[in-house]
């Protein structure tokens, strides 16, 4: 199995997985700012700079099944105690192929640093750019390990119509011939079908963990 979270997320993207052998697999923190654990089928992925034997010990005291250990309130509360930092939500991890071809709806790059958006995405991502199109906004930046990560908002008053689907689908043919990245609240119904109408797929489930 690969070594590094990115050398992991690189091959999931590729539909290529950790082995379902019930297993967690503890790697090093890409950087700093991110720790969390990953879920894929059968086999987790925790990635901090804490003692791997902390993971393994407090993951077997929980008494629960083995196969939702990594994911259970206890084990997140642990690691959030364990490493100062904190988390929001455990959100389903999707990924989208690069697209050819130009986005169908109109965007227009916002260039002020200073902008809300910016400023909110650039505390999570960095090299963070952002599109405003009418009703909606779209956000791309590097998160976790590296990985292109698209975010959107959509008005109230634009919603039904489709176009989170195009943003969504656009962020495909922005990113440069990579993969794109999501992470979507699993309670979030309407977002994570317009991402599957936009041809992502869901690969696991994560919980991202930073600094306080």
């Amino acid at each position: 199995m690969a070594e590094s979270l990115r050398d992991i997320l690189d091959a999931a993207a590729r539909g290529a997985f950790p082995p379902a052998d019930g297993g967690t697999s503890v790697v090093p923190q890409p950087g700093g700012r991110d720790a969390g654990v990953i879920a894929f089928t059968a086999h987790s992925v925790v990635f901090t700079d804490e003692d791997a034997g902390w993971v393994r010990k407090t993951l077997a005291s929980l008494g629960c099944d083995p196969l939702a250990a990594t994911m259970n309130a206890r084990f997140l509360a642990a690691f959030a105690e364990r490493t100062g930092r904190t988390t929001d939500t455990i959100d389903v991890l999707l990924t989208g192929a690069p697209l050819p071809g130009r986005p169908e709806v109109a965007l227009t790059e916002v260039a002020d640093p200073g902008h809300p958006r910016v400023v909110a995405a650039r505390r999570r991502r960095d090299g963070v750019r952002v599109w405003a199109a009418d009703g909606g906004v779209l956000v791309l930046g590097r998160g976790v390990a590296g990985r292109l990560e698209v975010a959107v908002e959509v008005a109230e008053g634009a919603r039904h119509r489709g176009l989170g689907r195009l943003l969504v689908t656009a962020a495909r043919q922005l990113g440069g011939g990579e993969p794109v990245w999501a992470q979507v609240s699993a309670g979030n119904a309407r977002s994570l079908r317009a991402f599957q109408a936009a041809g992502y797929r869901p690969v696991g489930s994560e919980a991202l963990f930073l600094r306080s």
